[in-house]
């Protein structure tokens, strides 16, 4: 065992076969694959598979034996080849993407739970602060109230005017 391969060296100092990606790097490749995913997934990459089969299938099939390149005698092997390709290099791509959306949907549904939080502590808290305030305007006299000792305090003193005045007479 040599001297850079044991485990007291530290990972930094060890050689390395393959030199160590960044974290960028990852999410470099993460979106591309998220965008071929996507373009994967529309109408417009369906018709161009289509089209691309089509002219593949007739060219191998009316064009003279010495042009075809993947003859229908053989079943169109290379065609097969060549779907089958796509296809193993598509699903691992289409995986990688519904991971990094998962991911985000996590991350997503993680600010929409604390911020759902927050919301219900804020109303909670003004729904304290609107019951103190209803119990604290019930020692509070309001306008009627002060309006109603007002008209009672009149009646009043029109009642003893009027008891002056009849007694000033009589």
């Amino acid at each position: 065992m040599a001297d850079d391969d044991s485990l007291d060296t530290p990972l930094s100092a060890r050689r390395r076969w393959l030199p160590r990606r960044r974290e960028r790097d990852k999410d470099t490749f993460g979106k591309v694959a998220e965008a071929i995913a996507m373009f994967m997934g529309t109408p417009r990459f369906l018709l161009y598979m289509t089209v691309f089969c089509f002219a593949w299938l007739a060219w191998n099939t009316l064009a003279p034996e010495h042009l075809q390149f993947d003859p229908r005698a053989l079943n169109f092997t290379l065609l097969t080849l060549m779907l089958s390709l796509q296809a193993s290099y598509s699903a691992p791509l289409i995986l990688l993407a519904q991971d990094r959306q998962t991911d985000r949907d996590r991350v997503s549904a993680e600010q929409d739970r604390r911020r759902a939080e927050r919301n219900l502590a804020d109303t909670e808290y003004l729904a304290r602060e609107m019951a103190a305030l209803r119990m604290a305007l019930n020692d509070v006299a309001t306008r009627d109230f002060v309006r109603g000792e007002l008209r009672s305090l009149l009646e009043d003193l029109q009642a003893e005017r009027s008891d002056e005045v009849a007694g000033e007479k009589g």
